[in-house]
């Protein structure tokens, strides 16, 4: 059985955690009073408003005047993440990380040890508030695919479990847009079809979908029928690494995407220093409003882990692939790929001396930070989704 681990608001219930004065009134973290930034999180209080991350910070507030903003604490959270991470390798050690806030644990196997798959989501639910203070839903499910969406639908504090033997019983009923692959576009085409839920579109024969979707169309007959075949795969053991960021509403902003994108990129660099490996690829992918993937790769002579020189190449990437007519971003996703061992890798003779300082930067700021949290360092582009053009733009001149 697999396990979506997913925690319940997750940045914001880390700042309501430690400062208790704060719980229960709408917060978003990220963001400004005066306009600035967008939303990278809000609680549940928040969301009864129609605050959602990725919102612009401006219309937050217009939608609820005498909302709380923090600034966004990322190493901080973190820290807290990896707390919960060696949470589930008491389970497990299959575990896939999938951002700060969710993971899956594959628990086949286990059962001698711990119980049932719905037996260790119990158990993890109750270590992960005992040891964090902080609440989790958990899907369990034959798939990943099945997992992930069991464990959104009973938010927050939910534990859903969907029974092998049921599981077009499970997905009947659900909306279409649950179907991994259907945005706004897709949507639009399914619903002239008259085609509303799961179980519409499951009706529809291979032939068919393959005829409209193309290529797609096989995807979304497999997951109409609850199939996918994916493996939980941990980090050492992944051809890759990514971290991607799904907006619950088009973004437009630069700044914004700057901003996330470098979230994600510094996210995907700690994660290869964690395991000790180098990555000699970096991938971009933007997924339009309409649709529309780009996806983008860029090789290095050697590998690397170091946070400023996959920035950097990000940001370029990133610049150069999204004009200032874009028609809105609904996804954007940063990784690597073609890994190395740290220790296998010669050093040259003639490193240069200012990556050799980036890295030995990275790794005090790993140690440091994860003792101490975000506020202990703080990051020359300014605070994360809040970053002023100016700063952004000095940002971009500085030399690696």
């Amino acid at each position: 059985m697999i396990l979506h681990v997913d925690m319940d608001a997750f940045y914001a219930s880390v700042e309501e955690r430690e400062n208790p004065h704060l719980q229960g009134k709408p917060l978003i973290v990220g963001g400004s009073r005066n306009g600035r930034g967008v939303v990278a999180a809000a609680n549940y209080a928040a969301r009864k408003y129609g605050i959602h991350s990725a919102m612009p910070a401006a219309q937050a507030f217009r939608l609820y005047a005498d909302l709380v903003s923090v600034r966004p604490r990322i190493d901080f959270y973190a820290k807290i993440s990896r707390q919960i991470r060696e949470i589930f390798f008491q389970f497990t050690p299959l575990v896939e990380p999938l951002s700060l806030d969710e993971a899956f644990l594959d628990v086949t196997g286990c059962e001698a040890l711990h119980g049932s798959g719905v037996e260790i989501a119990y158990k993890v639910k109750a270590l992960i508030l005992k040891e964090t203070q902080l609440i989790a839903s958990v899907g369990v499910a034959p798939n990943k695919y099945l997992a992930k969406i069991a464990s959104d639908l009973d938010k927050p504090d939910g534990l859903v479990v969907v029974d092998p033997d049921s599981i077009e019983k499970f997905l009947d009923p659900l909306p279409v847009g649950r179907i991994w692959g259907v945005g706004k576009v897709t949507g639009k085409t399914l619903q002239d079809l008259r085609i509303n839920t799961i179980r519409d579109l499951r009706e529809l024969s291979l032939e068919q979908l393959r005829e409209r979707f193309g290529s797609q169309g096989e995807h979304f007959y497999n997951l109409a029928r609850g199939i996918d075949h994916r493996k939980v795969v941990p980090d050492r053991e992944a051809k890759s690494i990514s971290h991607e960021r799904t907006f619950e509403t088009d973004l437009f902003e630069v700044d914004a995407l700057r901003a996330w994108a470098q979230e994600l990129t510094e996210q995907v660099a700690r994660r290869l220093r964690r395991h000790k490996i180098l990555a000699r690829t970096l991938h971009l992918k933007i997924r339009f409003s309409n649709f529309k993937t780009l996806t983008r790769s860029y090789s290095f002579d050697e590998g690397t882990n170091v946070t400023a020189k996959l920035w950097h190449l990000a940001s370029e990437m990133l610049s150069a692939n999204i004009s200032t007519n874009h028609p809105g971003i609904r996804l954007l996703g940063v990784g690597v790929s073609h890994f190395s061992e740290e220790r296998k890798v010669q050093k040259s003779l003639f490193a240069e001396p200012q990556q050799q300082k980036q890295k030995r930067l990275d790794q005090v700021a790993d140690r440091i930070q994860e003792q101490f949290g975000m506020n202990s360092i703080i990051k020359g582009t300014g605070i994360l989704h809040q970053v002023p053009r100016s700063k952004m733009k000095a940002d971009e001149e500085t030399p690696d």
